[in-house]
């Protein structure tokens, strides 16, 4: 399979593309676009990008070409023996698993727009780009002449994001023979002997749990926007992150970009090769679903922040804060009451990523997180601190990714139980599989190192006092979320109203303010429910409803829990 990139015009943000396959030998050949993108668990339609397909056999001849499906079409080839897919497909959305065309840059996940042939997904691919020569172009393909490149098979091509552009910005180190490049695109000033020594600092720390990297050189490829943006997608030798705004990067934005580059990297292993035995191989056309979500994206959530804290790059003043966020999310939402991190693993499916109904779905993120560090403290409790989960991820990759297995929730408990010498049960049942209260198990697990966690009510009166939160966007005041059986609840307000007043007093983004200054809890807003002015009666029943958790270090936590935490720290 050959795939050819080029436009027209870049300011129509359309690509054009040329699919060539040869060895045609069948009456009927379905063309496959991929339905979604590994890394991120919802399906992504990219079909509706594409415009103009026409398919012509190795004479120029035009096939008929039907679609069977959204994103599948059925080509009559009785008699050929070669085919070139043409296609356009529009590329106006710049995050880190989109696609984007404009003057100054190609920017290609091949996931979303490059077709494939049933049947062949293990062929050898091939790429040109055609784009000026003096481009340069980042990515983990192997070059083989100017502006073209190869990868074993689709599967690969997939996971092969590029940039071609005539304004990176590159440099790259090498640790234990691996060649890692940071490729920056966009308006920015990077100190690259900084960001190297961070880099080197944290890549080592990644290598020291598995003991070997999937590839023999991989890349960061970071979009730098002018606003503010934060994301990041995994491969298995590449990342793409986009960040923003551009003029903070080494200031605000710079535990960010630590944060999410460690994060991604730590993936490399945890699902781009440590896969659920549902997704080896990926199935390209439709929902994969799988339990595991939590250790896909929760365990490396955690190892994220954590190998940057024991390496030495985070100070405990920046990890501490970071996990406090973690806990913050599992406390904030009544999920927890209503659906555990397992079924939230199979529903990114269903509802991808966004809010979606009120306290339905918890985050396989941070629920994930937390639940990787209970994990990781019941290990080293009950192994005496001579194991740790770093041991579990270490064996996932050598006795499953590295023999070309996938693994299964069983396998992942079995091996928690064995490093750790003693039953997993009741955590297990009670906190992956049921939806629960983290509070018991975290509390444990944070004593355990000599920590304790608080809950500090919100300073926010709206929130501690009648359980709602707001937007302030705009200056216009909207009702954004109300904890379960509140007040604010049971005296009928609803998200997405608008509060115009309270007391008789116009709310311009100073709610909690006017809140504040009548004091008691009694109040009178005025709102607008989809165009109905309603008037609500506010009435706080004594509970202090949001609260937010914070880790404290005990005042008196022995020598015990001190060598505990110095050995989970690294710092002796």
């Amino acid at each position: 399979m050959h795939y050819k990139f080029s436009w027209l015009h870049p300011s129509s943000r359309y690509i054009h593309l040329e699919v060539s396959a040869t060895g045609i030998s069948s009456s009927e050949t379905f063309i496959q676009l991929p339905a979604w993108r590994p890394g991120r668990y919802e399906l992504g339609n990219f079909a509706k990008n594409v415009r103009n397909f026409r398919v012509t056999d190795q004479n120029g001849r035009l096939l008929s070409a039907n679609k069977v499906t959204k994103d599948k079409w059925r080509v009559a080839t009785s008699g050929v023996t070669a085919i070139k897919i043409e296609y356009e497909y529009y590329a106006a959305e710049l995050n880190a698993g989109s696609t984007y065309l404009d003057a100054s840059q190609l920017y290609v996940n091949p996931v979303n727009c490059c077709v494939y042939l049933d049947g062949r997904l293990d062929e050898e691919c091939s790429v040109e780009l055609v784009v000026p020569e003096t481009w340069r172009v980042a990515t983990a393909m192997k070059k083989t002449a100017l502006h073209r490149y190869s990868v074993k098979d689709f599967d690969r091509l997939a996971d092969s994001p590029f940039i071609a552009s005539p304004t990176l910005k590159h440099n790259f180190f090498i640790l234990d023979g691996v060649e890692f490049h940071l490729w920056f695109q966009g308006e920015c000033k990077p100190d690259m002997s900084k960001i190297i020594t961070d880099f080197f600092i944290f890549v080592n720390e990644n290598m020291r749990v598995f003991g070997s990297f999937p590839s023999e050189e991989y890349h960061f490829l970071f979009q730098i926007l002018p606003t503010r943006f934060y994301h990041g997608v995994e491969h298995v030798d590449s990342t793409v992150i986009g960040l923003g705004p551009s003029y903070k990067l080494m200031t605000d934005l710079y535990d960010d970009l630590l944060g999410v580059s460690c994060h991604e990297l730590f993936h490399a292993w945890n699902i781009k090769t440590i896969r659920p035995a549902e997704m080896l191989p990926y199935d390209f056309t439709k929902e994969n679903y799988s339990r595991l979500g939590f250790v896909a994206e929760g365990v490396t959530t955690y190892y994220g922040d954590y190998l940057l804290f024991r390496s030495g790059v985070w100070t405990s003043s920046q990890y501490w804060p970071t996990f406090t966020e973690r806990m913050d999310k599992h406390f904030e939402t009544e999920a927890r009451k209503f659906n555990s991190v397992t079924e939230s693993s199979m529903e990114t499916w269903l509802d991808g990523y966004v809010p979606g109904a009120p306290h339905r779905k918890t985050s396989i993120y941070h629920e994930g997180c937390l639940l990787a560090f209970i994990t990781d403290m019941f290990i080293r409790k009950h192994s005496a601190n001579k194991k740790s989960l770093d041991d579990v991820m270490r064996r996932l990759w050598l006795e499953f990714a590295k023999q070309g297995k996938g693994y299964t929730e069983s396998d992942y408990k079995r091996l928690i139980e064995e490093e750790a010498g003693a039953g997993f049960d009741y955590y297990w049942n009670n906190y992956f599989y049921k939806a629960n209260d983290y509070t018991p198990a975290l509390s444990e697990a944070l004593d355990y190192i000599g920590y304790r966690m608080e809950m500090i009510p919100s300073r926010k009166f709206h929130e501690r006092v009648y359980g709602f939160k707001i937007s302030e966007a705009g200056g216009v005041t909207k009702v954004t979320d109300m904890y379960y059986m509140s007040p604010a609840v049971k005296c009928g307000l609803s998200a997405g109203d608008e509060i115009l007043s309270v007391n008789g007093q116009p709310v311009k983004s100073d709610l909690n303010e006017w809140l504040e200054y009548f004091g008691g809890n009694e109040h009178t807003l005025r709102v607008n429910s989809n165009g109905v002015l309603r008037d609500i009666q506010l009435q706080g029943d004594g509970t202090m409803w949001y609260s937010n958790p914070v880790v404290r270090e005990m005042e008196a936590a022995g020598e015990v829990r001190h060598n505990n935490y110095r050995i989970w720290a690294s710092k002796g």
